[in-house]
């Protein structure tokens, strides 16, 4: 007789009987977002017979058309999460201001912070989709509406992080600080089981993954290190592989397993692009709780990702991410340390 699969919702409590922030709260609200993930995942693998690929006719607040599985994401994320009474506020990607919790339902302890289609621009090409999370322990008054300030923290106050891959198979990652933990969901019972215990990123990779119709905008440092990373050297291990998805989570998910580099720097295509392209708080944030977990780095480029102060609720910010000796590499150059 074989043991049972150990399902995410068992893992979760075991995890949390030696969780410093342990409660039934937090792991209900974990609960919670697996079923989101359940909810979205069901969407995504029907989209192309419920009408919901495409264009929905709006934007969002960074001007970005919406998909209509954006929209539809962003609403299972709320729906599942603000009647808890896990949460005091909340923020997404797709929403230009936080979220508050409505009166009717109990202001909790976390916050939340979340992608709820990262990728989707790939979706009507069946290109893998994701996505992010990221929750905090509020800072203001319990029992209190929340505040702008409980969602403004620093990465390095995450107490959970995780994102969910909606691909071949559905899978759910994530950290509450003692590991990376993957489970796949299991659709003849509508479970997920683990299926990745304890990942621990390669110290080195082969793999590096950049959007390279961007380099002639880029900075001299940076510009180096990918011309480095493709020179013929196998004593080094070079070249590197490239491999690009566009989607952020299918990238850092295949690197988190098999080692390398992810890069998305500033650019000077355009003035709002020097800063980066991706969300501090919705993307890089999740990703460098996890990857620092998993033994890896997350970097700027000048910067460890979860000691950059938050100003803004949709702040963007370089990421340089994956394994270690990957990234102190590509600091080198990008601060100008190492030349070619």
């Amino acid at each position: 007789m074989t043991d049972s699969p150990l399902t995410i919702q068992r893992h979760i409590i075991e995890q949390m009987r030696h969780h410093p922030h342990a409660s039934g709260d937090f792991t209900q609200l974990l609960q919670d977002v697996c079923l989101a993930a359940k909810i979205i995942s069901y969407q995504v693998n029907k989209a192309g017979l419920l009408n919901i690929l495409g264009i929905a006719g709006t934007e969002n607040v960074h001007g970005e058309t919406q998909k209509k599985l954006d929209v539809f994401s962003h609403d299972v994320m709320v729906n599942a999460l603000q009647a808890g009474g896990h949460l005091c506020i909340m923020g997404s990607e797709e929403d230009e201001d936080p979220i508050f919790i409505p009166r009717e339902y109990q202001w909790g302890k976390y916050t939340i912070l979340f992608d709820p289609l990262d990728g989707s621009s790939n979706i009507d090409a069946n290109v893998s989709v994701g996505t992010i999370f990221s929750i905090h322990r509020r800072v203001s008054q319990e029992g209190t509406k929340g505040k702008l300030e409980d969602l403004l923290q620093p990465g390095y106050k995450q107490i959970a992080a995780g994102y969910i891959v909606y691909g071949s198979s559905t899978v759910f990652v994530y950290t509450t600080g003692q590991g990376v933990h993957g489970f796949t969901l299991d659709p003849s019972y509508g479970e997920f089981v683990l299926s990745h215990s304890n990942i621990q990123v390669p110290k080195k990779g082969k793999i590096y993954s950049v959007n390279e119709s961007y380099f002639d905008y880029w900075d001299e440092g940076m510009k180096n290190y990918i011309r480095y990373i493709k020179q013929i050297d196998p004593p080094t291990g070079r070249p590197m592989n490239s491999r690009y998805i566009g989607s952020l989570v299918a990238d850092f998910h295949r690197n988190l397993l098999y080692g390398g580099i992810f890069l998305y720097p500033g650019d000077n295509s355009t003035e709002s692009r020097k800063k980066g392209k991706l969300r501090l708080m919705y993307e890089a944030n999740p990703v460098a709780f996890i990857i620092e977990q998993a033994g890896g780095m997350a970097s700027t480029g000048f910067q460890r990702i979860l000691e950059v102060i938050p100003d803004d609720l949709h702040q963007r910010v370089p990421l340089i991410i994956g394994s270690e000796e990957d990234v102190k590499l590509a600091e080198s150059f990008i601060q100008g340390k190492t030349k070619l």
